[in-house]
């Protein structure tokens, strides 16, 4: 009995947030959704709805559900996957999951019918909402890649040129008019990188692992690949290439993300410590010993040479501190983009009416905030 009564004490200190969504082609913008629920309680739980329900309410998915329910365990502030939940939150479930409230984003989401998913936790004072992050979304980043078939993998300056006018267009479709699927450009900050950076420093007895890429996409693929690279040591420091340096070895309009895109989505996963921003292509010995490195790995993916034909993990190997990884998962950036192609049509539908169901809810919102003023 003393054993329950400590129990249930303890439960009741304990703030426990629900957050339910589709979670496709997880990102940087749902991490930090998820970084902002979890800072308002202790303990979250994430509900992910099947390929079904996705099907049924929005257009098909990018991701199977066994994909996304493996993406979201990976992002760091997660306590708890809950798979396949209905696409309408009810009192129910909170209820079932012990869960205070619910948090969502303040962009809308809908059933088919145009209904308010969070309706029912709304009337009932238990949803909470939280700033979504301006400049992504699933419906942008398919919207790039559809952009890149239209322009038949046009390969040049603009592709890779961030800071060139015109070139972080990219990815955005100019008839958009909802100001949710019609994103804004994403402005990095100094704050943010912040919020999604432990900042702790490794340990003096800590055995540090390097691996360094695009990671473009944030995938299946990468975390399984992160998930190996950190049982390699204690302390795991990821390398991201800068935008021109991808476009070199991956060409056409690579990378989808721009570098400090990739650098949030990095941060958010669970396995890694540390994110060098636009490192080096070739490993140098300066670099290993500036951050007392002890292992290089690197997956299963062709090592493209260096812009001088030089083997970029010459100095690693010569030193017996490489090795190559087997993440045993086949998933690549370029497999998303051949999805995406595929499905081309089934895609631009989805994203068409996405759009016009949040543009009437938009319109209805404001005007009626418009009647009460």
């Amino acid at each position: 009995m003393f054993l329950i009564a400590v129990m249930s004490e303890e439960k009741g200190n304990q703030i426990r947030v629900w957050c339910d969504g589709c979670y496709d082609m997880v990102h940087f913008g749902h991490a930090n959704s998820l970084r902002q629920a979890k800072a308002l309680g202790d303990y979250l739980i994430v509900g992910i709805h099947s390929d079904y329900e996705i099907t049924k309410h929005k257009g098909p998915p990018v991701f199977t559900e066994e994909e996304r329910y493996k993406m979201v365990r990976g992002i760091k502030w997660v306590d708890e996957v809950v798979e396949g939940v209905p696409y309408v939150t009810t009192l129910e479930t909170l209820d079932k999951y012990h869960c205070d409230f619910c948090v969502h984003g303040d962009d809308i989401t809908m059933t088919a019918d145009g209904v308010d998913t969070y309706h029912l936790v709304k009337a009932a004072g238990r949803y909470r909402e939280v700033q979504r992050t301006a400049g992504v979304s699933t419906t942008d980043l398919v919207g790039r890649m559809l952009l890149m078939t239209r322009q038949h993998f046009r390969q040049g300056p603009l592709e890779y040129d961030v800071g060139h006018e015109g070139s972080s267009q990219l990815g955005l479709d100019s008839d958009a008019r909802s100001p949710y699927t019609g994103c804004s450009q994403f402005l990095p900050t100094t704050q943010k990188i912040i919020q999604f950076s432990d900042g702790k420093p490794p340990k003096a007895n800590d055995k540090i692992v390097y691996v360094a890429g695009a990671f473009d996409l944030f995938h299946v693929g990468h975390l399984d690949f992160l998930e190996k690279a950190r049982a390699e040591g204690d302390y795991l420091i990821v390398g991201l290439h800068t935008d021109p340096i991808v476009n070199r070895y991956k060409g056409s309009n690579y990378p989808i993300m721009n570098l400090h895109e990739r650098v949030l989505s990095v941060l958010a996963c669970k396995y890694v410590s540390e994110v060098v921003i636009g490192a080096p292509y070739a490993v140098s010995k300066n670099l290993m010993e500036h951050f007392k490195v002890d292992l290089v790995c690197h997956g299963q993916t062709p090592i493209q040479p260096d812009a001088d034909g030089s083997d970029p993990y010459a100095k690693p190997k010569q030193l017996c501190k490489f090795k190559l990884l087997d993440s045993e998962n086949t998933m690549t950036t370029e497999k998303i983009v051949d999805r995406i192609i595929r499905h081309r049509l089934e895609f631009e539908d989805r994203n068409r009416k996405k759009e016009k169901k949040e543009l009437q809810a938009y319109k209805a919102t404001h005007n009626l905030t418009n009647e009460t003023h």
